[in-house]
């Protein structure tokens, strides 16, 4: 738990048939300026001392674009893990023996982006590893078709083309599961009543998740996420 994180959080999830990550983009945005106008009666938001404005088209930039603009580092330039774990000690980045070339380029952008992303900012072109979820992208192999959105350094949503390939899922919950076998507490595991789904078939569809409490920690100039739900004390288990 922290000012942005608590177990009780509220999450909008939906699904689009027929559509992919740049149409669940579009609809995010528009989406979420009419509710902005309609909560506000303006699409200027001021959080904190800062001006956020809604009304303007949302940046979109990819994870290799931004690490490349706040630190020069090109992953596009980075072939090997050797080469990416090199670069990561250069820039004082900590690593663990798991992580791999799009883990390493999560890291620095955790490090050296996301406080950077104040305007409403559409991050695109995750790693496959850190996306399991999530379809590739054909025009560049290694990331996939996936967003999240940023305001005010704060992640606001999750959203990709859903992977709708059982074979490449398959592959992609068995490295998950060797992932946590190594220690990752945050990799998934396998699903079979999933696959078995995705064997009888599924569109091409996209999915977005997105954070209602953090959206109204942004509509109402709030700095803790405990000043906007329902029931902020959590009760100590010890």
């Amino acid at each position: 738990m922290d000012t942005k994180h608590n177990p009780e959080f509220t999450m909008l999830e939906f699904y689009q048939a027929y559509a992919n990550f740049e149409d669940i983009m579009n609809l995010t945005e528009e989406l979420l300026r009419y509710v902005t106008l309609k909560v506000l009666g303006t699409t200027t938001v001021l959080y904190g001392d800062t001006e956020i404005d809604l009304g303007k088209p949302f940046e979109r930039i990819s994870m290799v674009e931004a690490v490349k603009k706040y630190t020069g580092v090109d992953f596009d330039q980075i072939n090997t893990l050797e080469e990416a774990r090199a670069v990561a000690k250069e820039h004082h980045i900590e690593y663990e023996q798991r992580h791999l070339k799009g883990d390493i380029l999560n890291l620095f952008f955790d490090e050296f982006v996301e406080d950077k992303l104040v305007q409403p900012t559409f991050l695109t072109g995750h790693p496959v590893e850190i996306s399991p979820l999530s379809k590739k992208d054909a025009s560049h192999p290694g990331y996939t078709e996936r967003f999240e959105l940023f305001i005010c350094h704060s992640e606001m949503g999750n959203a990709f083309s859903e992977l709708n390939d059982p074979i490449d899922q398959r592959q992609r919950f068995q490295k998950q599961v060797e992932r946590r076998a190594k220690g990752d507490d945050e990799a998934g595991m396998m699903d079979e009543d999933f696959l078995t789904a995705l064997e009888y078939g599924m569109p091409p569809t996209g999915g977005l998740g997105i954070g209602i409490d953090r959206c109204v920690m942004l509509l109402t100039n709030s700095d803790t996420i405990r000043e906007v739900i329902l029931f902020p004390t959590m009760k100590p288990l010890d």
